[in-house]
């Protein structure tokens, strides 16, 4: 099935303000939900086990980010996913340095079998997700994507989920329909946490657009990769881009992420 303009998951997202639990790391917080709130959702960061469920369960969607796990996250995480998974809530799983530790491989084993509506990673983690030989450099991509694009399809098909796998260039599939995308600036990856930013956006596009993953994931991309363009035409460096940025995605228009877009349809990789 052929996606909706992608303006149109834009759209619902900004009718609704979907209200997005985000369990990521600490480096991240603040900067997560900046992004949001300038694209048209609502963050909310809570970690404490005793009221992870209690929360999820009135969240539009839950992204779960391991990027500066510790035991009692990691037990919190699980929590959430299992609510999640319960209640029919979309969740984002961000498997960030999935190679770089056991303890990380495990934790994912974990919550994969929580039925994540979409996996959001570079392509190391795709590739250590999908259990094959690659490992990451903390975490930054050490792999090109195009060595795993076949992994981020078998994980697609595996699990049921959409895999999103962003780097120089963005492919998004279902197991079935692979997109590709183009974008973004040369200045985005001086600025840390974006990626993580770009997991919590997938979920709150899902929660706006719950029957449409495989769209609202490539519609979520999409935005940074117009936004990144836009703030990098005027940013000097990646302290002005990532202000730029937030700036970029409170400007964008549906219009805009319609027209602007590069988008590929990829039918054979």
């Amino acid at each position: 099935m052929p996606l909706r303009p992608l303006g149109d998951y834009l759209e619902a997202l900004r009718s609704q303000t979907p209200l997005v639990h985000c369990m990521t790391n600490y480096v991240a917080m603040n900067s997560t939900a900046n992004l949001l709130l300038a694209t048209g959702a609502s963050p909310a960061m809570l970690h404490a086990p005793e009221e992870v469920a209690e929360f999820t369960a009135i969240s539009a969607a839950l992204s779960v980010n391991i990027g500066t796990i510790s035991a009692h996250w990691a037990d919190a995480m699980l929590i959430a996913a299992t609510t999640a998974d319960q209640h029919g809530i979309p969740w984002v799983l961000d498997p960030v340095a999935v190679g770089a530790t056991r303890y990380r491989q495990a934790l994912c084993t974990r919550l994969l079998a929580l039925k994540p509506c979409v996996i959001r990673g570079n392509a190391s983690e795709i590739l250590a997700l999908n259990g094959l030989a690659s490992q990451g450099r903390g975490v930054d991509s050490t792999a090109a994507n195009d060595q795993a694009v076949d992994a981020a399809i078998a994980l697609s098909q595996k699990h049921g989920c959409v895999v999103a796998m962003t780097g120089e260039s963005d492919w998004v599939t279902d197991g079935a329909q692979h997109y590709r995308i183009e974008g973004g600036h040369s200045l985005m990856p001086y600025v840390t946490t974006l990626g993580c930013g770009l997991s919590a956006l997938v979920a709150a596009f899902v929660a706006a657009n719950p029957t449409a993953a495989l769209g609202a994931t490539t519609a979520a991309l999409a935005c940074f990769a117009v936004a990144g363009e836009r703030a990098g035409s005027s940013a000097q460096g990646p302290g002005s881009f990532q202000v730029a940025l937030l700036d970029a995605l409170y400007q964008l228009t549906p219009g805009d992420l319609t027209t602007h877009t590069h988008l590929e349809a990829v039918y054979a990789v």
